[in-house]
């Protein structure tokens, strides 16, 4: 299992660290944009994967939930944030149901059983990603309406972009593995 060793031995000041370590990490990837078509891409989903993978679904759900609290609270750790707002006005604007899938893409990164076969590895970093898009796309529909191409607006112009941080986190799982 490609985990922290030991996590379950670590204290609870060192699982506290840990976890506010993932919130800056996040928070630092959610401003990293990419230049790429036909949005600029950040690294936040990459992350989120990435530390359900590596700290397991308690301390990932523990730091993704940290980390909305505190965007929520109004520190500016969300990608928008603070030139489109802070706060609980922009967490529960246009990106919140991605941000809540986060939760859930940690919770399911973090159950996984990883071995050395990419296809299969692979799946299961698409599975756990697919909610943000699925609670996004959901969130989206309530906020302005079923009738729009949610589609076409909430996912399409990530797809290239999202299938190329899951191909990495996949390669990542299996360098790591073999050390």
């Amino acid at each position: 299992m490609l985990r922290i060793k030991n996590i379950s031995q670590l204290t609870f000041f060192k699982k506290i660290f840990i976890v506010f370590i993932s919130t800056i990490l996040l928070a630092i990837s959610s401003k990293i944009k990419i230049p790429f078509y036909p949005v600029p891409m950040t690294m936040q989903t990459f992350v989120v994967i990435m530390i359900g993978i590596t700290l397991g679904w308690k301390l990932g759900v523990a730091s993704i939930t940290l980390y909305l609290l505190e965007g929520a609270l109004g520190l500016p750790v969300f990608s928008g944030t603070p030139e489109k707002g802070i706060g609980i006005v922009y967490f529960t604007g246009p990106t919140m149901g991605y941000l809540i899938g986060f939760i859930i893409a940690a919770y399911l990164a973090g159950n996984f059983n990883y071995n050395n076969n990419f296809i299969l590895n692979f799946f299961k970093i698409v599975f756990a990603t697919s909610f943000i898009y699925l609670l996004g796309v959901i969130w989206l529909g309530v906020l302005i309406g079923w009738d729009k191409p949610l589609f076409n607006l909430g996912v399409k112009p990530f797809l290239l972009a999202e299938i190329c941080k899951m191909m990495l986190a996949t390669s990542l799982i299996v360098v790591i593995k073999k050390k």
